[in-house]
């Protein structure tokens, strides 16, 4: 009876924390997720896992989160050290000092932008586009609601390659986050879509050698529901980009994520051959039906609950302690002397997957845990690709039906496993 209660009562508290529109719910993949007792890292443990001056003890905190993830209530702030925000060794004062100054930074650019397009900011966001493609302010755009939802700038329309490049982009980023997590309650909100759009919006005003590319909505959308201030989202997005934006990188003869699909692709020749012969006879070697899982992270396979689990273990069996030293290089020293005598302490901070990483060697940055995932997935598919793929479109199906069928924490798993077994053979040869 009390197992019963307490199904009820995790599934309960957390459709409070991602409540979905009544006529969605059937719509969507169910969740798995649930939160467990002396399992999931919950808010309590997460501030025991702290010293007196604020340092944490991130070895104890991926042990409990690769058991059981994390609750709810927490996730937004232990996101922000999974992804390299925050130094674990740094303290509350420390932290509170960069936060602030990270706020004020994003504010400005924010305010730079705004001074380009004034709708930035203003709690509302485009889906026509602004200006043509040589820069030139679109016709419709003149007209009085325009100006006075502040879409058009007074200033003349600046002729910058970069500004132009930006501009265009904005109207496609608003027809993405309409598009983004419908289903939740959260995004009724006019003001919440506007808020996921500056962050985009800055990202790709900062960023102009990738700039906006979908699927960063779907990568971003989570960090807004989870913090409050727009900034610490906007860093949370920007750090989770670190790792992720060679994906979206693309150019007139390649996807960013090839690159991943090639390790993809070798991995299944090295732990499988028969099945990569298999799909190699269906013209599928270059594994672009994997394409979407790898590009947002499983966003499509899993329910909303069951992918922020799932991204919150991959973080924490992929967390480095020296993260946060390589994204801040200001702050990086260059001393190395004692590189020697720290790296026992590094490896006992480091998650599962990255050990095994560190201690082999492996610095391929294409080899993500996403990858050995996708393999897994594969894997647990075997048998009915095999028997039942004729053409690619079976393999599509096949793989379609993972979608709200897929265990997050087994899926790991069997990733890790894959992964050992992979660096041995490739160790071998």
């Amino acid at each position: 009876m009390a197992a019963l209660f307490m199904k009820k009562s995790s599934k309960a508290e957390l459709e409070t924390f991602y409540p979905i529109r009544p006529e969605c719910k059937e719509d969507i993949p169910k969740t798995r997720f649930k939160l467990r007792a002396g399992k999931t890292l919950s808010a309590r443990r997460w501030q025991a896992a702290f010293s007196e001056e604020g340092h944490l003890d991130i070895a104890k905190v991926l042990r409990r989160i690769q058991r059981g993830g994390v609750h709810p209530s927490i996730k937004g702030v232990v996101w922000e050290f999974l992804l390299g925000c925050y130094d674990p060794n740094s303290t509350y004062e420390e932290r509170n000092t960069l936060r602030q100054h990270r706020r004020e930074q994003y504010y400005s650019w924010k305010a730079e932008c705004q001074k380009m397009v004034p709708v930035i900011g203003s709690g509302k966001f485009i889906t026509a586009a602004i200006i043509t493609d040589n820069g030139q302010p679109m016709e419709e755009s003149t007209d009085e609601d325009m100006r006075d939802n502040g879409i058009m700038s007074t200033s003349s329309i600046n002729s910058d390659k970069k500004v132009i490049q930006w501009k265009l982009l904005l109207h496609q980023i608003g027809l993405d986050v309409v598009r983004t997590d419908r289903a939740l309650v959260f995004y009724e909100s006019e003001a919440n879509q506007a808020k996921l759009w500056d962050i985009l919006s800055v990202y790709a005003w900062l960023n102009n050698d990738i700039g906006y590319v979908q699927g960063m909505n779907d990568i971003c959308s989570p960090m807004v529901i989870l913090l409050y201030d727009e900034a610490d989202a906007f860093w949370c997005f920007e750090r989770a980009m670190r790792r992720l934006r060679e994906n979206f990188r693309c150019s007139s003869s390649s996807i960013g994520v090839q690159a991943q699909l090639g390790t993809l692709s070798q991995i299944i020749k090295a732990i499988d051959p028969k099945l990569h012969q298999h799909l190699e006879d269906l013209d599928g070697g270059e594994y672009l039906f994997a394409f979407r899982m790898l590009m947002v992270l499983f966003r499509r396979e899993f329910s909303f609950v069951d992918a922020l689990y799932l991204w919150e273990l991959m973080w924490a069996m992929e967390y480095n302690p020296n993260i946060f030293s390589l994204y801040e290089r200001a702050i990086a020293g260059s001393d190395t002397s004692t590189a020697a005598e720290v790296d026992d302490k590094v490896l006992k901070q480091c998650g599962k997957f990255e050990r095994k990483n560190v201690k082999t060697g492996c610095t391929d940055s294409h080899s993500a845990l996403a990858v050995f995932l996708v393999a897994s997935v594969l894997e647990t598919k075997n048998k009915k690709l095999l028997k039942e793929a004729k053409g690619l479109d079976d393999v599509v199906q096949i793989l379609g039906d993972i979608t709200g069928n897929l265990d997050a924490k087994k899926a790991c798993n069997e990733a890790l496993k894959i992964h050992k077994k992979y660096l041995k053979k490739t160790q071998k040869t």
